[in-house]
């Protein structure tokens, strides 16, 4: 039976861990120059409905350090549910690829896909999730700090599809996790619920210096996403005192370290001396994208192998 990576919550602690120690590995091979061909003769389908930089470059070049090779798809290529139906699509594609990977609008496409996949699909991003960032992030911080457990991470912004994926990551690691955000931007309740209910550390409040307050990682993400340009007017009222600045990094741990998913609106909800000062990691973040991810293409192939 294939695995799927479309979110946090469908994994177990020594799922991830194993993924994790997998991504360690995978970077200092590449390092050292003795990376291996885990995927020699593998293919994988990238399927985009909404521009990329990190996704792209790294599942594509991920692939082709690991011996492989992957198509890209833009939307006028596939025109998903419209010139096609989201499952033929995913018929076709399982006789030709041995990994799907799509950055989606709508979620429900991700999971239709992987309903009708016999490949494993992965969640590139999507309105409601972004597993592969946020478990990239936590390999940055244990890069850094050596753990997760016991940590506050402080996420200044919108409930996003961000903010949802570490309220998945917190039902699985034991950390605290502090979302600050305008009223009527809070994260998916559902998911939220689920967090709270498996135990998980997860608050919300509308008071950014709280929740940077002692905070190990102080973390942003753009106001406005994919798909909200109407909004960026209104959401630069609503979000203007939920910007990561120099003053509120004053509120958490004097070792903090500063998080951004990129890309970065710079004087929106972070400042440059803030992004580029001291305490950012953000392009490590950006770096490990590539690692984490082939660590979940060769995590997935060794279970689909496993399974057969």
């Amino acid at each position: 039976m294939k695995r799927d990576f479309l979110t946090l919550a469908d994994l177990t602690r020594a799922e991830l861990e194993e993924i994790l120690n997998l991504a360690a590995k995978l970077k200092r091979d590449l390092k050292s120059g003795q990376q291996q061909a885990l995927l020699a003769g593998k293919s994988l389908a990238m399927i985009f409905e909404k521009p990329s930089l990190r996704t792209r470059v790294t599942f594509e070049v991920g692939m082709a350090q690991l011996g492989g090779y992957a198509v890209y798809m833009t939307p006028k290529d596939i025109q998903l549910g419209e010139r096609e139906s989201v499952a033929d699509i995913a018929r076709n594609l399982e006789r030709w690829v041995d990994l799907i990977m799509a950055r989606t609008f709508s979620h429900q496409t991700l999971t239709d896909l992987a309903s009708h996949a016999a490949v494993p699909v992965i969640n590139g991003l999507s309105d409601i999730l972004h597993p592969c960032q946020v478990l990239t992030d936590c390999f940055t911080i244990l890069e850094r700090r050596g753990r997760l457990d016991g940590l506050r991470i402080a996420f200044v912004g919108d409930g996003n599809n961000v903010a949802n994926s570490w309220m998945n990551a917190a039902a699985k690691f034991n950390f605290e996790f502090v979302l600050a955000c305008p009223p009527k931007y809070e994260p998916h309740e559902a998911i939220f619920g689920a967090a709270r209910a498996a135990g998980a550390k997860v608050s919300v409040t509308h008071d950014a210096a709280a929740a940077a307050q002692d905070a190990d990682v102080v973390y942003a993400d753009v106001w406005t996403s994919m798909g909200q340009e109407n909004e960026a007017a209104q959401r630069r009222r609503d979000f203007a005192s939920y910007q990561i600045n120099g003053k509120l990094l004053q509120r958490a741990r004097r070792d903090a370290i500063v998080m951004h998913c990129l890309p970065a609106h710079r004087g929106e909800e972070i400042t440059d001396e803030v992004i580029d000062g001291p305490q950012s990691i953000v392009f490590d973040q950006a770096e490990n994208r590539l690692h984490t991810q082939k660590a979940i293409m060769v995590w997935l192939s060794r279970a689909l192998i496993a399974d057969g």
